[in-house]
């Protein structure tokens, strides 16, 4: 199997990325900034593909990578991230290990043990468990995605109105479509989380940005999804924001989406 690592960046005047992520395989760089242009380089481990676009947003950036892909396992990446010299051993085995899985997460450790990343019982992921991925953790099988018509909401994502989520809602429609998502309990990267582009604090825009995440997740169960969130995550934002500002907060940005999409 063909395994491409997807990159999506910003403002990248070469390929040196490629080295310091220590990419050892295929790969496609998204670089947004102020030209579009178009770089190829064939490595001892791969070709190294940059498509540079006058665009701004995450999710718009993770489309373009899959539509211009022509792997069999694409390998969701930002550029904070240093993957494992064996990392494409590592995930071609665990499609070996599990071959009826469409998508497959990997432990991803964070080098902020304030923002550690989400490490689940290795199997298959449920609706539930699902929400606890992030995206540089995913990897997929490009003709379950393709065929099935799944793609990252551009409403959602840094640089987006709604700042996060993308990966939730992506993975939620997989679900729905009766993809089978696994965990697999190895390191494939470790991801520098010193610095966010999106995570200011729970704000209001976060807040509203939720409400309007869980209710594009699904629609039925959106009261539910917000008030378990502002259970479970109380005690995180408990100093910045009252448990009934948060709730209203999530509502509203849920009745806003749902007037600007009409759903």
């Amino acid at each position: 199997m063909k395994l491409e690592v997807l990159i999506s960046t910003m403002h990248q005047s070469d390929i040196s990325l490629a080295e310091n992520m220590n990419i050892k395989s295929d790969a496609i760089i998204i670089n947004q900034c102020d030209k579009d242009d178009y770089y190829e380089k064939e490595t001892d481990s791969g070709c190294i593909r940059m498509i540079s676009v006058n665009d701004r947003g995450l999710s718009k950036s993770r489309n373009l990578a899959i539509n211009n892909s022509d792997s069999d396992i694409c390998v969701i990446a930002d550029d904070d991230l240093k993957y494992h010299d064996g990392y494409k051993d590592i995930i071609l085995k665990a499609y070996k290990k599990y071959p009826d899985a469409d998508i497959i997460a990997f432990d991803v450790p964070s080098t902020n043990k304030e923002r550690p990343t989400s490490s689940l019982k290795e199997g298959r992921v449920d609706f539930l468990h699902s929400m606890k991925i992030a995206s540089f953790q995913i990897t997929f099988k490009r003709k379950s995605i393709v065929d099935n018509n799944i793609r990252f909401n551009e409403l959602f994502g840094a640089g987006s109105k709604y700042t996060c989520g993308e990966e939730n809602i992506l993975l939620t429609e997989a679900v729905k479509k009766g993809l089978k998502i696994y965990f697999v309990n190895e390191d494939s990267a470790i991801v520098d989380h010193n610095e966010s582009t999106w995570f200011n604090g729970f704000d209001e825009r976060l807040f509203r940005t939720k409400g309007a995440m869980f209710y594009e997740m699904n629609n039925k169960l959106a009261y539910l999804l917000i008030l378990q969130f502002a259970i479970r995550k109380y005690y995180l934002y408990k100093n910045e924001m009252k448990f009934g500002e948060a709730l209203r907060m999530m509502f509203e940005g849920m009745e806003e989406y749902k007037k600007e999409t009409n759903k």
